[in-house]
């Protein structure tokens, strides 16, 4: 069977072949079993405590209930906070101290499909190994809790004002004089999103706002950015921000209405830190799809750049191994590990602000810092992608491009995780180099890797 946990969580359908109700009270009881082990051989008799939120999709609700009875008869005690952003639960899950934290939320993706991430004490995401273990666990027979033994399920009181509060608590300076657009995505970050931007200082104008269980990434946030352009225009806004479903995103959209994407927000936030002598290493840690543009503009000011593979998890791993302060991915994740433990679009939002605050600068000149190389990006589909690294004539054409490019571009052939397709990525001093090399070296992948 192909592995259930994904890059990040469980996802699918939900209620559909594999997301139902039963999975889901499964995965809780196995996570608890799993995230709780150590706490249950130190015989202290402290209960464990659980932190669960969810985006704002319908399935959620039932989700999320089925994932907190799951925890309470695995005898956790369960904090339910509600609609929150994927990073609001980990803080809280640390600021509680819980044992472990769940997240009942599918991203970026579209309503229907909904997913389950767990996180471990202090709002970690899960490394392989122990998302292994707790799939390993699923269906087993365990020793179920009776009486008073079985857990609590209470409610947060106010888990958004407490978020908001620690986000603005990560400023150096209030951003009074800024007028900000906000695009929620029907999500997570619709209450403390403009709430903590609005505390801070800012002018907000929020759009995309309404949590209906429906509208979410419906045409909207970080991956639909063309409304949050036009209203940036529309308000003559100073800038415009977009998250995704659970906030754990950010684009941005310069005063003149032009995106700018992951890679150019981690290079201000990264310089920002480097000229205050506050990035550790001198180092940023990006994946492999970060623009070539991004490599050249932090190796001109001194700052190291290591990259990983795709998935905020990994970059995260690679900056908590080298502790680093800085980190994220061209899709707008972006982790300061000082203030966070995952993602944040909004505290990214709150720090990119206080920048153009410090500065004086808008953020199209501070977003100028990179030059971005044209990049094209093709999926083939229906191959053989196994052999993607392995193949010498297809390994042979890489080569050949690569020395046509001689430096000025850069070539990544990617399988996907979860399809039988092969992602070709290249970059070019100019888009129809880009594009030329991209279908030619995408010819030789269908040829040479089909099935």
């Amino acid at each position: 069977m192909a592995r259930l946990f994904g890059t990040d969580g469980v996802r699918g359908l939900a209620n559909g072949e594999i997301l139902t109700a039963s999975l889901a009270q499964n995965l809780a009881t196995s996570a608890a079993l799993v995230l709780t082990e150590e706490l249950r051989d130190s015989g202290s008799g402290r209960k464990p405590l659980a932190v669960v939120g969810n985006d704002s999709r319908v399935s959620g609700q039932f989700l999320q209930a089925t994932v907190a009875g799951g925890l309470a008869s695995a005898g956790c005690d369960v904090i339910d906070v509600g609609v929150l952003p994927t990073p609001g639960v980990a803080y809280l899950t640390a600021a509680l101290q819980a044992d472990l934290g769940v997240v009942i939320s599918a991203s970026h993706n579209p309503m229907p499909d909904n997913g389950i991430k767990f996180l471990q004490r202090g709002g970690h995401k899960l490394d392989d190994v122990l998302e292994d273990r707790i799939e390993a666990h699923l269906d087993e027979p365990w020793d179920r809790p009776t009486g008073a033994s079985v857990g609590r399920i209470s409610s947060h009181e106010n888990p958004v004002e407490t978020y908001a509060a620690h986000l603005i608590s990560t400023l150096e300076r209030r951003l009074d004089g800024l007028t900000v657009v906000v695009d929620c995505a029907n999500g997570a970050a619709a209450a403390a999103g403009p709430l903590a931007l609005d505390q801070a200082g800012a002018k907000v104008i929020a759009i995309n706002d309404v949590n209906d269980g429906l509208s979410i990434n419906d045409g909207v946030g970080s991956t639909h950015p063309e409304m949050l352009q036009k209203a940036v225009l529309e308000h003559d806004a100073d800038v415009g921000f977009a998250w995704d479903g659970d906030a754990d995103r950010c684009l941005a959209v310069d005063g003149e209405g032009n995106l700018v994407d992951g890679d150019q927000l981690i290079a201000i936030l990264a310089l920002g830190l480097h000229d205050a002598g506050r990035l550790p290493g001198d180092t940023v840690v990006v994946t492999v799809m970060s623009n070539l543009g991004f490599v050249k503009a932090m190796d001109a000011a001194g700052v190291h750049v290591k990259q990983t593979a795709v998935g905020d998890r990994y970059v995260l791993e690679e900056m908590r191994r080298g502790g680093y302060a800085i980190g994220g991915e061209q899709s707008g994740h972006i982790i300061m590990s000082e203030h966070a433990t995952t993602g944040d679009g909004i505290l990214t939002a709150l720090h990119v602000l206080q920048r153009m605050s410090l500065t004086g600068r808008t953020l199209a000149d501070l977003a100028s810092v990179v030059t971005r190389l044209p990049q094209v990006l093709l999926n083939v589909k229906g191959v053989d992608k196994a052999r993607c690294k392995t193949d010498d004539g297809l390994l042979e054409a890489v080569a050949t491009e690569e020395k046509a490019l001689a430096g000025s571009g850069r070539i990544l052939l990617r399988p996907s995780g979860t399809e039988n397709l092969v992602r070709v990525m290249v970059e070019a001093p100019t888009h129809h180099e880009a594009e030329a090399c991209a279908e030619r070296l995408a010819d030789v992948v269908r040829s040479r890797l089909a099935l």
